[in-house]
């Protein structure tokens, strides 16, 4: 069963996510702000993860940036999940090596939908093309 490591600092969100995804088969992890999310990361080795960007302490982008620069987590697929929709963040989510950007607020019936569908398409070998995909405008 894929784990999926949730990272928001909004309990509610959380929450939300979990029930959802739980729903759906899928085992959730969560952690509440960046330090915790790389410290579940290494120690669980999550099938994905669900990352907000705004968070106090490292942010989204710091946790995603630590990733991708370790050899251990550089291959864990990352989908960010954030209020900032700017064509901007989604390149710089790209830049990242981010295989999914998932505005808030969206519907959280879809979201394990969303999550199954990246895991397939990665284990198809499409990863390159989700994450050219973060930079196509609309």
């Amino acid at each position: 069963m894929p784990l999926v490591l949730l990272v928001d600092d909004e309990r509610a969100i959380r929450t939300i996510c979990r029930v959802n995804l739980e729903a759906d088969g899928l085992s959730v992890a969560e952690a509440k702000d960046g330090a915790e999310a790389l410290e579940e990361i290494r120690r669980k080795q999550p099938s994905l993860v669900l990352l907000d960007v705004m968070m106090p302490g490292i942010d989204g982008w710091g946790v995603a940036e630590q990733l991708a620069a370790d050899a251990e987590t550089r291959d864990i697929p990352v989908v960010f999940l954030s209020a900032r929709a700017s064509h901007e963040d989604r390149v710089h989510a790209m830049r990242l090596g981010a295989v999914g950007y998932i505005v808030k607020p969206f519907d959280p019936l879809e979201l394990a939908g969303t999550v199954r569908e990246v895991l397939e398409r990665i284990a198809r070998g499409e990863r390159e093309q989700l994450n050219r995909d973060l930079a196509e405008p609309g």
